[in-house]
């Protein structure tokens, strides 16, 4: 049971963890950080958190939890704005998506990395933003990966995987620099594609006739590129390293596609749709 969670920046992911901990009857209270008043007066209006601070070390005090649900770009000042003012035995953790910054801006805020702070990443989410968006199912039966380090805590390791149990998780554990390197080819990769191709597409001197005549499965290609471009932005910049060696990757993979198309050799592209195809399907169906 959390007495108390602090959740700092209640949006899809954070505002989801709160509805899914408080339908599991695992949270007392909940409090809610965030600079637009709007948004956070509206997750008091649809019962996701029961009050609300502007000022993280007020948000953060006397809460035995507390879940960091805010852009890569934004984590350092958040842990500097709580640094003095959490209570003892509070644990940390976060949800962003690239976990090397993350850790080195606690590292930096904290003058080291605490023992309380596990840092974390749930698999899941969708193209929607704010409190509105989020769902008390939205972790159910996904992956929440975290990645504690050789001086974190075993019992705040403990105490963070049994509160995403309760949303119904299935929770991992892996190094930070792995973590980074799958989220790349996994996650990051994939939004880029996205980002990329509906930016070309639409800088293209007939792009009202491509949109409008765009079929479903561009629609479904392209959904992530309607996700939060600051989110992404932020992303892009935390994770650099891995991810510009996966796009290198990719634009190999797709010079050969281009080659192999121009010589219309028929036989080398069966053999690629046919892998594609076999790995895809033994990842969705388990064949």
């Amino acid at each position: 049971m959390i007495h108390r969670l602090a959740v700092i920046g209640v949006g899809l992911i954070g505002g989801s963890l709160a509805r899914a901990l408080r339908e599991a009857g695992q949270v007392e209270e909940i409090v809610g950080c965030g600079r637009g008043r709007e948004n956070l007066e509206k997750a008091v209006a649809l019962g996701v958190i029961d009050r609300y601070s502007h000022q993280v070390a007020e948000a953060v005090a006397g809460a035995d939890m507390v879940f960091v649900g805010v852009p890569l770009g934004a984590m350092k000042g958040v842990f500097e704005a709580m640094r003095g003012h959490l209570a003892e035995g509070a644990v940390v953790t976060d949800g962003g998506s690239a976990k090397a910054s993350v850790v080195r801006d606690a590292a930096e805020a904290f003058g080291g990395v605490p023992p309380n702070f596990v840092p974390g990443h749930p698999i899941a989410g969708t193209e929607k933003n704010g409190v509105e968006a989020s769902f008390a199912s939205l972790y159910r039966d996904r992956r929440v990966i975290l990645t504690p380090l050789p001086e974190t805590d075993p019992e705040a390791v403990a105490r963070v995987r049994a509160m995403w149990e309760a949303c119904g998780a299935e929770v991992t554990e892996m190094s930070v620099e792995h973590h980074d390197e799958v989220l790349a080819a996994t996650s990051h990769l994939p939004h880029m594609l996205a980002f990329g191709l509906v930016d070309a597409l639409a800088r293209m001197k007939e792009n009202d006739e491509i949109f409008r005549y765009a079929a479903g499965g561009f629609r479904d290609f392209t959904r992530i590129a309607s996700s939060n471009p600051v989110m992404w932005r932020d992303i892009c910049i935390a994770n650099a390293d891995a991810l510009s060696r996966m796009l290198a990757t990719f634009a190999e993979e797709m010079k050969d596609l281009a080659e192999t198309i121009a010589r219309r050799d028929g036989d080398h592209l069966l053999e690629i749709f046919e892998r594609a195809k076999a790995a895809r399907d033994r990842y969705v169906d388990g064949v």
